[in-house]
């Protein structure tokens, strides 16, 4: 069985196919936060920290850490802090050590900028994974080396420079392209682990007959390991979680075998330890029955957060701030 193996500093990880399913927290990204980029400009790592712990605690097993940034006010004074490449580099390290302080699980260190892939791959303690390497030539040339020098596992993205086919045997291809170079540089298909991207299903109403079916793919002929942006299926809908919390168990059962994903959502959260649970990935029930203490918590007045906090912490799970009525 493939089997990508994660580091932290004295945490092990293993994704694959008879392994629980492997949730890695999206939280920690600037893009599309405008009060975390403002934080961040102003070198405030506070939401950065408390999203890092409240996680963990709610079930990542892997935090991704994006630094997709740039600083606006800073602009004025040095246009550079408008460019990725100059902002990344430096911020990367820095978030990365902050939540290495906080939590002690594997990170995925998250760029398009490779600078900033490498000074992550610098700060970080263990084997995180690499997110990510596409099918363009010069990515690939860019990249690659990188998961070599470090000996990282990496996500490759099914798109390449002709953009993100809505043909599924193109996406495979590129995929399989990956895998193929990857081995050109001496890294085993066990270190690929592949995000066949998930379309949004109000504007694709096959994506999800799509994605289930190519992942079946991956994992047969290329026996690889897969992840993917878990919301993306339900993007412009309303009522996303819902949609979410029946994609990842119907993608489970396809064979997917980690997700980048918000795990402070009940929801997705109680889908995915019960998808655990069906596919025999969680032995004697013993993930789910403790799960199910967070739960009555919840229908008790607290919190997801603050109930799976004090689980976490060893409590009963029924502390917490009370939700509003």
């Amino acid at each position: 069985m493939t089997r990508t193996v994660l580091e932290s500093k004295s945490k092990t990880v293993v994704i694959g196919f008879d392994e629980p399913f492997c949730v890695i927290g999206e939280r920690i990204n600037p893009t599309g936060r405008k009060k975390l980029a403002a934080e961040l400009e102003l070198d405030d790592f506070s939401t950065v920290e408390r999203d890092a712990v409240e996680q963990v605690a709610c079930g990542a097993m892997v935090l991704d850490i994006n630094s997709g940034a740039v600083f606006t006010n800073k602009m004025g004074s040095d246009p550079r802090y408008a460019d990725n490449n100059f902002v990344e580099p430096m911020l990367m390290p820095e978030l990365v050590k902050r939540v290495q302080a906080l939590v002690d699980v594997p990170l995925c260190i998250d760029s398009s900028v490779p600078g900033a892939l490498e000074a992550g791959l610098e700060a970080a303690e263990g084997r995180p994974l690499l997110n990510s390497v596409t099918g363009e030539e010069e990515r690939l040339e860019l990249v690659l080396p990188l998961v070599k020098k470090y000996n990282v596992p990496v996500v490759a993205i099914s798109n390449d420079d002709t953009g993100i086919s809505e043909d599924p045997d193109v996406r495979f291809a590129v995929a399989k392209k990956i895998v193929e170079r990857a081995a050109d540089f001496g890294i085993p298909a066990h270190d690929i682990v592949v995000d066949p991207l998930v379309m949004p299903i109000g504007a694709m109403a096959s994506a999800g007959q799509q994605v289930f079916a190519l992942v079946r793919r991956l994992r047969d002929e290329l026996g690889v390991n897969t992840t993917c942006g878990a919301s993306n299926v339900s993007f412009g809908l309303p009522h996303r979680h819902g949609v979410n919390a029946a994609f990842l168990p119907m993608a489970i059962g396809a064979g997917m075998t980690s997700a980048i994903m918000n795990p402070v959502r009940q929801v997705e959260m109680e889908a995915i330890k019960a998808a655990n649970l069906l596919m025999n990935h969680d032995p004697n029930g013993g993930q789910w029955i403790g799960f199910s203490r967070v739960i009555d918590a919840v229908s008790e007045g607290a919190t997801f957060a603050d109930a799976a906090k004090a689980a976490a912490a060893g409590g009963s799970g029924r502390g917490g701030r009370r939700r509003r009525r």
